[in-house]
C-alpha cells in the first residue's frame, strides 16, 4: 500500500525489510485480542439468509456491510455502528454510543442512506445476526429504503470479514487502542479517523486510490480479493426485485463473497 507514495521520494525497500526496520523502532501497531462479545443471535426475532454468497462486486452501493465493535475509554466501553460499502471501502455511515442499543445501528444506517451517490442503483445489506440488526426498527428502515437485506448464516467471521477487516484498520492504524479517552474525546478521534479513512487514506483493494475517489469515480478496479463462486448468477433486475421481499426463502440465497485483501 506504500508503495506508491515510497516511489515518490525514490525509496526502494522490501515488506520484509520495512518491517522489520519499523518494529526496531517500536512503530508497528499491535493485535489486541477481541474480549467483548458484541452479537447475540440467539434471539427469536426474524433471520434473514445470507444472499451475497460468490457475488461479484462490481460497483459502488452495491453491498453494504454493517457491524458493531467495541473500544475502550478510560472507564468503560463504547460502541462504535459502522456501514461500509463493500466495492469503494468507504465508510458511508457510522455512530458511537455509549450503549449497544439498536438506535446506534439505525442512525449510522441513515447517515449511510443520506450519504448515497448512486440511489437509483439496487442495494444489499449484509450483516451478522444480532438482535440490532433483525429489529424491526431497523429492518422497517431498511425496507423503507428499498435496500435488500442479507445475514449471515453462521458464527463464522468470514461471513462477515469485510466489516471485521475495517473494524482492525481503524482500531488498529488509528489507534482506537492506546488512546485513554473520554467518550466525548473518544466522539471526536472517531471522526476524525474515519475522515482520514476514507479521503486520505490509499487502499490497496482500490488500485491505492482512497475510499472516497473509488466510490465517487464507480471506475473499474483491479480486485484483489478472492471470491469463492458457487456458479450463482443475480442480474440487477433480480437484485430490484429482491429489494421489496420482507420475507426471503431459502431457494433466494443466490450471492456472497468472502473478503481476504483489503
Amino acid at each position: 500500500m506504500l508503495s506508491p507514495i515510497l516511489a515518490l521520494h525514490d525509496i526502494d525497500i522490501g515488506r520484509d525489510y520495512l518491517f522489520d526496520l519499523l518494529r526496531s523502532h517500536g512503530l508497528l501497531v499491535r493485535s489486541r485480542r477481541r474480549n467483548v462479545k458484541t452479537t447475540n443471535s440467539r434471539h427469536h426475532l426474524h433471520k434473514y439468509p445470507n444472499i451475497i454468497k460468490d457475488l461479484v462486486i462490481s460497483r459502488p452501493e452495491q453491498v453494504w456491510v454493517s457491524d458493531i465493535t467495541y473500544i475502550r475509554l478510560v472507564d468503560k466501553w463504547g460502541y462504535l455502528s459502522l456501514v461500509t460499502d463493500a466495492y469503494s471501502r468507504k465508510i458511508m455511515g457510522y455512530c458511537f454510543r455509549e450503549d449497544m442499543t439498536t438506535i446506534g445501528c439505525v442512525h449510522a444506517l441513515e447517515m449511510a442512506v443520506s450519504n448515497r451517490e448512486w440511489i437509483n442503483l439496487p442495494l444489499i445489506h449484509h450483516s451478522d445476526r444480532g438482535t440490532q440488526y433483525c429489529s424491526s426498527l431497523y429492518v422497517d428502515r431498511l425496507v423503507s429504503s428499498n435496500i435488500a437485506i442479507s445475514m449471515t448464516e453462521t458464527g463464522s467471521p468470514y461471513e462477515n470479514a469485510l466489516a471485521e477487516r475495517v473494524n482492525g484498520i481503524l482500531k488498529g492504524e488509528f489507534e482506537f487502542y492506546s488512546q485513554n479517552l473520554s467518550f466525548s474525546e473518544m466522539n471526536l478521534h472517531i471522526t476524525k479517523s474515519i475522515y482520514s479513512y476514507n479521503n486520505i487514506r490509499p487502499h490497496r483493494s482500490c488500485d491505492y486510490l482512497t475510499p472516497s475517489e473509488a466510490h465517487r469515480q464507480n471506475i473499474t478496479l483491479r480486485k484483489r480479493w478472492k471470491p469463492y463462486s458457487k456458479n450463482y448468477d443475480v442480474t440487477e433486475k433480480e437484485l430490484m426485485e429482491l429489494t421489496n421481499e420482507k420475507d426471503l426463502n431459502s431457494s433466494s440465497e443466490i450471492i456472497t463473497f468472502e473478503e481476504h485483501a483489503v
